[in-house]
């Protein structure tokens, strides 16, 4: 009696996985944190519930037209589920649905055997990680490297910032954009034919060589949103900007150009980073076989949640 009642002391015993169905999945909207995002809630027949994520400024829709794919399995057996769902994601914020249910079936599980979700991707691997903490770009210079200071100053070791064109666009003579290009936000960036004048690159520079005064160059500062510039300017800014020895150039150009990758990694000597907007493993592989990036950057609520990433 004794044995059997110690095989059972880790036990939930409110809780039978075998016996598990959802029953239902709710979608709170939380606005301004600082994104807007919208967090599910799958609840089963046996009174637990688990929560993911569908990214940010992402549609509650694409979580919530697979309600009914879901409704009667069995919350523990995530891999025949996500790969019932997996069909109707897609890169980006579309795969924002698949991915916060395999997030929410991964903290089901969890709470339904009582371990944490990362034993059930394998175990835990590491007592920590090192978060970096991105900051909202504003175009004083000196007001953005105090900034990035205060973030040292809550103890983050490491740093990332928007050096995009923003920062210059209303200057004269920084861009060199056919009409209405500037403001367009659905023509990838090789098409648009915006470019960057020397001036601009110039206005640039100074603007990353301020921020780095104030930071230091201890830390690692890595640098996104460049902006919809097409290869050669973006080739011509990172050589100008590799003297401040950033982290890595993030999604200078679309993921999916892996030739375009491969001349801007050999055009500049900063570690090239991309891969938030890719859905699924197998759609990394062209860069990492080409070798066209440093860094693979995924986002679990665009590149299959949990266990795909």
């Amino acid at each position: 009696m004794t044995e059997k009642r110690q095989m059972v002391d880790g036990v939930n015993t409110h809780s039978r996985p075998s016996e598990l169905r959802i029953t239902d999945m709710r979608v709170a909207n939380f606005v301004g944190l600082p994104m807007d995002v919208s967090i599910i809630r799958i609840d089963t027949n046996q009174g637990i519930s688990g929560y993911g994520e569908v990214r940010d400024w992402a549609s509650k829709t694409y979580a919530l037209m697979l309600k009914s794919r879901i409704l009667g399995e069995n919350p523990c057996n995530i891999d025949k589920i996500f790969r019932k769902i997996k069909q109707f994601g897609h890169h980006a914020r579309q795969a924002g649905g698949v991915c916060g249910i395999e997030m929410a079936l991964m903290d089901l599980a969890g709470k339904a055997y009582g371990v944490p979700a990362y034993m059930l991707a394998g175990g835990k691997f590491r007592d920590k990680i090192l978060c970096y903490s991105d900051t909202p770009s504003v175009n004083d210079p000196v007001e953005m490297g105090n900034r990035l200071k205060a973030r040292m100053e809550r103890g983050f070791k490491f740093l990332k910032f928007d050096v995009g064109i923003d920062l210059v666009a209303h200057i004269p003579g920084t861009i060199s954009a056919p009409p209405g290009m500037i403001e367009t936000r659905d023509v990838m960036h090789p098409f648009t034919g915006i470019q960057l004048t020397k001036k601009g690159i110039d206005l640039l520079v100074e603007y990353v060589g301020t921020v780095r005064d104030i930071v230091g160059h201890e830390v690692p500062l890595a640098a996104d949103h460049f902006g919809h510039i097409n290869l050669e300017s973006c080739i011509k800014l990172g050589r100008a900007l590799d003297q401040f020895t950033l982290a890595w150039y993030e999604d200078m150009i679309p993921w999916q150009f892996t030739d375009q990758y491969v001349r801007l990694s050999q055009s500049v000597t900063t570690p090239i980073c991309t891969g938030e907007d890719i859905y699924l493993k197998e759609n990394f592989k062209p860069l990492i076989e080409a070798r066209a990036v440093s860094i693979i950057h995924p986002d679990p609520a665009t590149s299959g949640g949990i266990l795909e990433t």
